[in-house]
């Protein structure tokens, strides 16, 4: 699964001293199905914040979306237009903690709006990340989202908005956190477009783009 998601190949393309490569793919859909991606993927995360000095659960994250485009084996119902980025795909929620590690993530088609995704993105990193009480956001998740995080999840969401006095790029606190994860995911060629028929295996993908991330560090600590 690494080498598929590192690489960026075509399952039939895995090389022939690997397993078949629809035992390999079963394997996936095994480990998605059953919910073994997420629990891998977190209890590596675990490790990483432990290793760097903090509890292994978090208490504040930060969320932002990602539009990419789609593949043409990617099925209408999973993808669309995203108006404002001009792309013709699928849209990555997530939300990670304030080192960078991934908490929650949500794929939708990329005209989902941040508000109606942020707000399935924020129930499950709730259920899984139960001691997160405050999140750090953009624009794009102000107005209902902003009531329903604090009324229902007890959750402070707080905008970092942007100075209508500077121009070109910016830095701006805490929202540099999200997008260098973006930037860490991009590293993985399978992410690069969107290759998968199913939003939840874009997600399990996901997972396993981050995982090696992780893995490495802690390799890295080991020696």
């Amino acid at each position: 699964m690494r080498y598929l998601v590192a690489g960026g190949i075509t399952w039939r393309a895995m090389p022939a001293d690997f397993p078949a490569w629809d035992r390999v793919r079963a394997f996936l859909r095994r480990w998605r199905d059953n919910g073994l991606a997420p629990e891998f993927h977190d209890r590596l995360r675990g490790r990483v914040r432990e290793a760097a000095g903090r509890s292994p659960e978090p208490s504040a994250g930060v969320i932002d979306a990602q539009s990419v485009k789609g593949a043409a084996s990617v099925p209408a119902a999973a993808r669309g237009f995203d108006g404002g980025k001009k792309i013709n795909g699928c849209k990555r929620h997530i939300v990670v903690d304030t080192l960078g590690l991934l908490l929650a993530v949500k794929v939708t088609a990329a005209p989902v709006t941040d508000r109606d995704a942020g707000q399935a993105v924020m129930v499950r990193l709730h259920e899984r990340h139960w001691r997160v009480t405050r999140v750090w956001a953009d624009g794009g998740y102000t107005g209902q989202l902003v009531d329903f995080t604090r009324e229902v999840l007890r959750v402070a969401l707080t905008v970092v908005r942007r100075s209508d006095n500077t121009s070109g790029f910016t830095v701006l606190p805490k929202r540099w956190l999200v997008e260098r994860t973006f930037g860490w995911l991009m590293h993985s060629r399978r992410l690069a477009r969107d290759y998968e028929r199913r939003t939840d295996t874009s997600e399990a993908v996901i997972r396993w783009a981050m995982s090696m991330v992780m893995s490495r560090r802690l390799a890295r600590r080991a020696r």
